[in-house]
């Protein structure tokens, strides 16, 4: 099986959160959709990403702050998983909650490093 990494995208999150009960069941979704995979092998891991954070640019390497991008384009977390091939990948990320709310899940192939 190879590894795969889904990046999660944008999704209207203020829809979510317009109370505290949509927010929970929101969020049990994602359990659910993780417990799933973590029950089925396929789970690696998976995290959130804050908000904020720096780039580091150039030759010169610059230090920004970052990333600075419209909210459909901020990447919001990862998900890594195991897949037989990147069609059951994709089937796999079709499940995932942040597509209700209008966001995107960008589906890529782990290549191995030859070292």
């Amino acid at each position: 099986m190879a590894e795969y990494l889904l990046i999660f995208r944008g999704g209207d999150a203020q829809t979510a959160q317009q109370s505290p009960e949509n927010w929970q069941a929101h969020m049990q979704k994602w359990m659910q959709w993780m417990g799933n995979l973590k029950e089925q092998g396929k789970l690696i891991g998976a995290q959130p990403l804050a908000n904020s954070g720096k780039m580091v640019s150039g030759t010169k390497k610059v230090i920004s702050d970052g990333p600075y991008m419209e909210g459909k384009e901020l990447v919001g977390g990862y998900l890594l998983c195991h897949a037989a091939s990147y069609e059951e990948a994709v089937e796999i990320s079709m499940e995932c909650p942040i597509l209700e709310h209008d966001g995107t899940v960008e589906v890529r192939e782990i290549k191995a490093l030859a070292m």
